[in-house]
């Protein structure tokens, strides 16, 4: 038996469900290489095309797409991806890859990886719908805001009768090529290992390792106002930390041109300008403004503000050395775990590459040509505002509360101070802040919220004021409907208008106006959201804008709470009036405006509907839809989906999602597949197309086989999460069946991670499940509240204290509501067949905590079964593992709930040593 059964199994999959009358297709698991995402859409400068990348959720090839904005397809190129319009618009750059199946074949002829052909540039010039190919492609750029030129690199092919000739690798680096796309004139540097164009300016910035004879080591510029590479400076040595101006007329690097071994290096900073020609030195170690023992980092880009007169550094106290006199057997590994280290040694281990590569930035001032410190050993992070023009920074220091993090969890605390450009000079405004600050668009505020008091405060620079702007007296800035054990979170600030004169700043359903000086009170622009139960948002539609000013247009979104109809709103700044320009039952997304017209793009989806392409004009008269993804679609039974009301079992109004099939039958009786995590209700009008989920069940595939899904809402109380969803779940479910049509005795439940938690729990207070499946679930509250984050190394107190799992407190403040919550202590009570999925590489849920579950339920011989993909992480992240899970996961609801053969390896599991050749996932044909 070997794995080439896999294909039959997916038509084993496609009949093993026979749906009386179907006239339509039912989905299957080769669903997955039919449907297409669509991504990367975008709209060229003029607006007069738009173009987006199909990709597959199997091993199909990817597809780019372009058409004009009434709908004339002018490019469909297979195995093209990651594209993008030249800032006029007049050429469309993109990469095209190997086709897949031909990559796989090499692959299985165990073909080296330097021998697999690589991407290849398509040049796709508009306005003759022309496509050059430039073969052997590594890298492309494309520059954001100066035309006509792009920036790639290509793969030197050897010269077989050059032996001497150096090979393209990462090491040595790979040609350059300059190109102007409307001459096809170009300008080549070899062996460039890195390299930056700048955002406007016509200016690029490379590392070129040479080629030993008419080109040498060092770095060049590019000037596309006068074509051709010029050398800034020339030495041996190792180069990093790159940098290039906005306006390309500066740039920095770091180099070491100490090309010995010495242990004590000396990384010296240089800075060009284009005035001067040449790069010359700024700073190193022996520089007067430098700490004793201090070097220039080599990690941390150059940066620059926008009207080029400060310019950003890093700096880094000399790294911890090795003695390299002592042997390896010579070398004690110990870690000494202390309580009052600031970070538990665990995240001290994941952090070690950022500690060892962390910089502290300091300022250049280019007129007064000195340097300042912004970030010290004391204040060690900054923030810097008006684009860098700003002549101060906020600094913070979380360094006192960093042990707090453990049970407090996020975001931290700090200290917030204001830093003088010109003399490094800080000065304490708030302490102990439990979020961060940023600057306003013009410099003159810091402001944040803090979540201790729920308000929104500004530090004035100009009066060294602090002021509270926000009481929550006229409405609640912060989130009304928290049920966690924690400090609210805020609804977030939508911006600023010109001159810093008022923050916009968002209550649940409104947009207000607010004094940053607090000196007159809030007022609310939209009005209507609260009294009509809609959420308004902003939709900024160009993405450089900074602030708005009055008579401005402004689109929002708008969002009806209480049926969770959609639409898109216009509103002048200055003006209550509202009109609403396109709506329904959909939602909106990605809503783009061209840069030098009003035509927008935007994508309108819903439960039925796939997220596709329209366009319109700003005003919305009249839209064009410009993309059909997945026209297969209609060949399919797929369904619908609603919105029902019913009360909690504490008394509390609920929402959930009810998914039916397409040709549902209110007289008939159908299995009813539970799936939820927190509240989903507001993802009504959300697309669920075919996918290999990594998690979760696949609405639209369940309900075209003829389940019906329900996802319903829970609310929280503090300290009894568990029974929470119980009192949530379940009035859901038995609504449902006393409508008709959902048959009690098949009802199964799906969930992963903190929806797994609680299915563990629900199975453990209720018999109602004929089967339940729970991935990386939490059985033992005890032992994971002591456990560790992997992927962070944090401790998992927080979580519990604070954050999702909301036991409200200590294991030694509420042991009993640690065991109340903790299904295994109720293991014995379960009497529903339990799959479970927890793999040997999450970072989120130790997997430890699914064998505890797993091993009480063998030793109980309750049926049970636990899936683990070797190596993956908190949900299997490769293709072939989400397939096989998917299939799992179906055979296992369609054996209990639609009377479907077992699969064998529900029977006989998959030994050890059949792991990676036998999945057994054939069914067995003497049921």
């Amino acid at each position: 038996m070997t794995s080439m059964k896999y294909p039959l199994l997916l038509l084993l999959c496609l009949s093993s469900v026979v749906l009386a009358g179907q006239t339509k297709k039912i989905l299957d698991h080769s669903a997955y290489h039919q449907w297409r995402k669509l991504e990367n859409a975008q709209i060229s400068a003029s607006g007069e095309h738009i173009a987006y990348q199909l990709s597959s959720h199997g091993y199909a090839d990817p597809i780019i797409r372009i058409s004009n904005t009434k709908g004339t397809q002018v490019l469909n190129y297979s195995r093209g991806q990651k594209g993008e319009f030249s800032y006029e618009g007049d050429y469309f750059l993109f990469q095209i890859a190997p086709s897949d199946s031909s990559l796989r074949r090499l692959k299985r002829f165990k073909t080296k990886k330097a021998d697999l052909p690589i991407d290849t540039l398509g040049i796709f010039k508009l306005a003759d719908q022309s496509l050059e190919k430039i073969p052997f492609l590594k890298s492309i750029k494309v520059p954001k805001k100066w035309s006509d030129w792009i920036a790639f690199q290509t793969v030197l092919q050897p010269d077989t009768t050059n032996k001497k000739q150096k090979k393209s690798t990462d090491k040595n680096g790979y040609p350059l090529t300059l190109r102007q796309l409307s001459t096809g004139q170009s300008f080549t540097l070899p062996y460039v290992t890195s390299y930056k164009l700048s955002e406007e300016g016509g200016t690029l910035l490379a590392f070129s390792n040479g080629n030993d004879s008419t080109i040498q080591k060092g770095v060049y510029t590019f000037d596309s106002s006068d074509p051709g590479f010029n050398s800034i400076f020339e030495s041996k040595g190792k180069y990093s930390a790159i940098g290039i101006s906005h306006s390309g007329q500066q740039a920095a690097f770091v180099v070491d041109v100490d090309t010995t071994k010495v242990i004590d290096r000396n990384p010296q900073l240089y800075h060009w300008t284009k005035e001067a020609g040449a790069a010359s030195l700024l700073l190193d170690s022996d520089h007067d403004f430098m700490p004793i023992g201090w070097k220039v980092n080599t990690h941390r880009s150059t940066g620059f503000s926008k009207n080029d007169q400060q310019v950003y550094v890093f700096i880094n106290p000399a790294p911890i050395k090795q003695d390299t006199s002592l042997l390896k057997d010579e070398i004690v590994n110990v870690e000494v775990w202390s309580y009052n280290d600031p970070r538990l040694h665990t995240q001290q281990k994941i952090d070690a590459k950022n500690d060892r590569e962390k910089g502290y930035r300091v300022v250049y001032n280019a007129s007064s040509q000195t340097f300042n410190a912004l970030e010290t050993e004391a204040i060690p992070t900054s923030v810097q505002g008006n684009e860098g023009n700003a002549n101060w920074s906020v600094g913070l220091d979380n360094q006192a509360y960093l042990r707090s993090r453990s049970w407090e969890g996020f975001p931290d605390y700090n200290d917030f101070y204001a830093i003088e450009h010109s003399s490094g000079k800080a000065t304490r405004f708030a302490e102990k802040v439990r979020g961060s600050a940023r600057i306003s668009p013009a410099g003159k505020f810091a402001y944040w919220y803090d979540r201790i008091d729920s308000a929104w405060y500004t530090y004035e620079k100009a009066s060294s004021e602090v002021r509270q702007i926000t009481t929550n007296s006229v409405t609640r800035f912060f989130n009304e409907e928290n049920d966690s054990p924690d400090y609210p979170s805020p609804y977030g600030v939508m911006t600023w208008t010109d001159n810093d004169r008022k923050m916009l700043i968002y209550d649940r359903f409104d947009i207000w106006e607010v004094d940053p000086t607090g000196t007159t009170s809030p007022i609310n622009l939209t009005q209507t959201g609260k009294s009509g139960e809609v959420r308004y948002r902003y939709i900024k539609l160009d993405p450089e804008e900074r602030f708005i000013s009055k008579g401005q247009a402004l689109l929002l979104e708008a969002f009806r709470e209480f049926d969770k109809r959609e639409g898109l709103i216009s509103m002048t700044y200055g003006k209550s009036s509202k009109k609403e320009l396109i709506g329904g039952d959909f939602q909106f997304t990605n809503v783009q405006k061209a840069r030098s017209s009003d035509q927008v793009i935007y994508q309108k989806q819903s439960f039925i509907a796939y997220p596709d392409i329209w366009t319109s004009t700003v005003n919305f008269k009249k839209q064009n839809q410009l993309s059909k993804a997945n026209p297969q679609q209609s060949e399919y039974n797929w369904g619908s989906a609603e919105l029902i009301h019913y009360t909690s079992l504490d008394g509390k109004p609920l929402e959930g999602l009810l998914i039916k099939p397409e040709n549902f039958n209110p007289t008939k009786k159908y299995p009813l597949l539970v799936n939820f995590y927190e509240k989903s209700s507001d993802g009504l009008h959300r697309h669920r197309e075919p996918s290999p989920g990594r998690s979760t069940m696949n609405y639209s595939f369940y309900a075209s086989r003829g389940y019906v899904i329900f996802n319903p809402d829970v609310h929280y109380r503090e300290g009894y999460p568990g029974e929470s969803a119980y009192n949530c779940v379940m009035p859901g479910i038995t609504s449902l069946i006393e409508k008709g049509f959902i048959d009690k005795d098949r009802i199964g439940v799906q969930g992963h991670s903190w929806g797994g938690y609680q299915i563990a729990y629900l199975v453990t207070q209720t018999d109602l499940f004929r089967c339940a499946e729970a991935g990386a679930p939490v059985p033992n509250m005890i032992s994971a509240y002591g456990g560790i984050r992997w992927w962070t190394g944090l401790s998992r107190m927080f979580q519990y204290e604070h954050t999702q799992s909301r036991i409200g407190g200590t294991l030694w403040q509420y042991p009993l509501r640690f065991i109340e919550n903790s299904p295994i202590f109720f293991v014995d009570k379960i009497n529903t067949p339990l799959l479970l999925m927890h793999n040997d590489a999450d970072g989120h849920v130790p997997w430890y905590q699914g064998i505890e579950l797993f091993v009480a339920l063998r030793r109980l011989n309750k049926p049970s079964w636990m899936l683990n993909y070797q190596g993956e992480p908190h949900w299997p992240l490769k293709l072939q593992n989400r397939i096989d899970f998917n299939i799992r996961l179906q055979q296992y609801f369609d054996y209990y709930l639609q009377d479907a053969p077992m699969p064998e390896w529900m029977d006989r599991g998959v030994p050890a040593v059949q792991v990676g050749i036998d999945q057994n996932l054939e069914l067995m044909s003497d049921q």
